[in-house]
């Protein structure tokens, strides 16, 4: 059999185990390297299956009396810059996409990942709380209701939410999940949505206000960031309530102050 008969057998699923069994007698050297690359293949998705299995326990245990659950997450409590987003999701009992915590994924795997989760999902909805929220409500609070907002906001309504380490303050059963977003699929896809969102954010008012490299630091507190802070000032988007943005323009108010006696 030619190598290229075998490859396009080896791409099948199943394939049958004479077969199999075949290729591995075959001497040739490619034909041993197509079986390693098909079992490797099959290792991974075998891995891929136990650990969707394993982050879907907490859905699987409510499912049968909660049959949409919502997982919810927030993306941007620390940076000194830009909104806090936060998604609710309420995936499919099928489903089979590789989410896990956004953080543990590349930028391309999160990217790819976002139009499969908007497209297969039961609902997805969002929720926001700027810079002037995060200042008059405290960083946390401002989160709760940004999380209320997203739950509120879903075109179908769920009857459980799971919860990355925080409470909603809306009127649905809910769960506090400690590193729920590495621990359950639902909050997986809302770290990716809400992570995916805010970058985009992010990138878009590094258009708006250039200099402090919003497009690499997401509004944290670099190098590169607290440069532009000191050079610049203060843009709408910073947070008052963070020392780093309150102590800069503290400093560049006494500034003003002193040149204007002088």
């Amino acid at each position: 059999m030619k190598l290229s008969e075998i490859r396009e057998k080896l791409a099948a699923d199943p394939v049958d185990d004479t077969f199999l069994e075949e290729v591995a007698r075959d001497s040739r050297v490619g034909a041993q390297k197509l079986l390693a690359t098909y079992r490797r293949r099959q290792d991974e998705a075998a891995t891929a299956a136990l650990d969707l299995q394993y982050r879907s326990r907490y859905e699987r245990e409510l499912w049968p009396r909660y049959p949409l659950i919502a997982g919810i997450d927030e993306v941007g409590r620390g940076p000194l810059a830009g909104p806090v987003v936060t998604a609710a999701v309420i995936l499919r009992q099928d489903c089979e996409l590789p989410v896990n915590d956004s953080k543990q994924l590349t930028r391309h795997e999160r990217e790819r990942l976002y139009p499969l989760i908007i497209s297969q999902a039961i609902a997805v909805s969002l929720g926001v709380a700027d810079s002037r929220a995060i200042d008059t409500e405290n960083i946390y609070h401002a989160t709760e209701l940004a999380m209320g907002r997203a739950v509120s906001s879903l075109r179908v309504q769920p009857n459980f939410l799971l919860v990355d380490a925080m409470r909603v303050p809306v009127e649905v059963p809910q769960r506090k999940l400690i590193h729920g977003d590495a621990n359950s699929i639902s909050i997986g896809a809302a770290s990716i949505v809400a992570k995916v969102v805010r970058d985009r954010l992010m990138e878009m008012y590094d258009g708006l206000y250039p200099g402090y490299d919003f497009k690499d630091n997401m509004g944290y507190g670099t190098k590169k960031h607290l440069a532009g802070l000191a050079e610049l000032g203060i843009t709408p988007i910073h947070r008052m309530s963070f020392a780093p943005v309150r102590e800069e323009y503290m400093r560049q108010q006494q500034w003003i102050q002193e040149n204007g006696r002088g």
